[in-house]
């Protein structure tokens, strides 16, 4: 059964033409940059181990919390149009907002773990490793904001993490 979208939807469609919004899914790729921040600095950290100081600083953050502390200027119709973004494209792209946390956290703990050990091949791999993985989320993040619905397995990402 097709339902029909709500007046509210057809607003924020509306009103998303011509924004930073995709004027179909109601969702920013600016909220990506929460992440591609964390990925810049994990690909740093074999060169420089002292940046995990503020690697370890970085912390999940919702999308509306995220266009809260934002400066663009479509920050207000973000915050708006998320709680009316069709469940088509809303439940895609919070399964897949998840797995990133996930995997963030999981890499930092990872990459720790290596600098505590002093072994420098494991870290520049590992690094390597969930840097890519991150990176294929942020695609299919980016994928969903611009209207495509499939998510990466949680069996795929399991198995890179496992080696």
């Amino acid at each position: 059964m097709v339902t029909e979208p709500s007046p509210e939807y057809l607003d924020l469609k509306a009103r998303a033409a011509g924004s930073n919004l995709d004027s179909d899914t109601l969702l920013a790729t600016d909220y990506l940059n929460h992440f591609n921040e964390i990925v810049m600095l994990l690909e740093m950290v074999p060169d420089m181990p002292e940046i995990m100081e503020e690697v370890k600083a970085w912390q999940p953050k919702g999308y509306v919390e995220h266009f809260r502390d934002s400066t663009i200027a479509d920050r207000e119709l973000a915050m708006e149009a998320y709680a009316h973004v069709l469940p088509v494209y809303r439940e895609p792209f919070d399964h897949t907002v998840r797995q990133l946390d996930n995997v963030i956290v999981t890499s930092i703990q990872l990459l720790e773990r290596y600098i505590e050990a002093g072994d420098a091949d494991m870290l520049r791999e590992q690094a390597t490793v969930m840097s890519r993985m991150i990176q294929r989320l942020l695609d299919t993040a980016s994928g969903i904001i611009h209207g495509a619905t499939k998510t990466m397995d949680q069996e795929e990402i399991d198995a890179i993490i496992a080696t």
